[in-house]
């Protein structure tokens, strides 16, 4: 192995290392927002409030894509992940009025 076939080996444990981890913080982050996202279900559901907020879910679809551009992250793919994040929300929101 070549100096710099063994440095980019070290390169790329570190990314690895690296992503490695972002995914538990995402992992951690995503298990405590839907902590909150499903004590608003129960409180939706207790107050017989609708399980989806259309006007707040468009704020912050635009919010997310905003703060997406500004992490150099695609808008596109930060809108989809939000829409999934809410369908799934909204989703436990409704097994809670159930």
């Amino acid at each position: 192995m070549t100096d710099a076939t063994a440095r980019a080996a070290e390169i790329l444990a570190e990314h690895r290392d690296s992503i490695d981890r972002l995914d538990a913080i995402l992992v951690y982050t995503l298990g405590e927002r839907f902590k909150h996202t499903q004590a608003v279900g129960k409180l939706k559901a207790e107050h017989d409030l609708p399980p989806s907020d259309p006007a707040r879910e468009s704020l912050q679809i635009a919010r997310l894509e905003n703060l997406a551009k500004e992490a150099e992250l695609d808008p596109e793919f930060a809108k989809a992940f939000l829409n999934f994040i809410i369908g799934e929300v909204i989703r436990h929101h409704k097994k809670h009025q159930e």
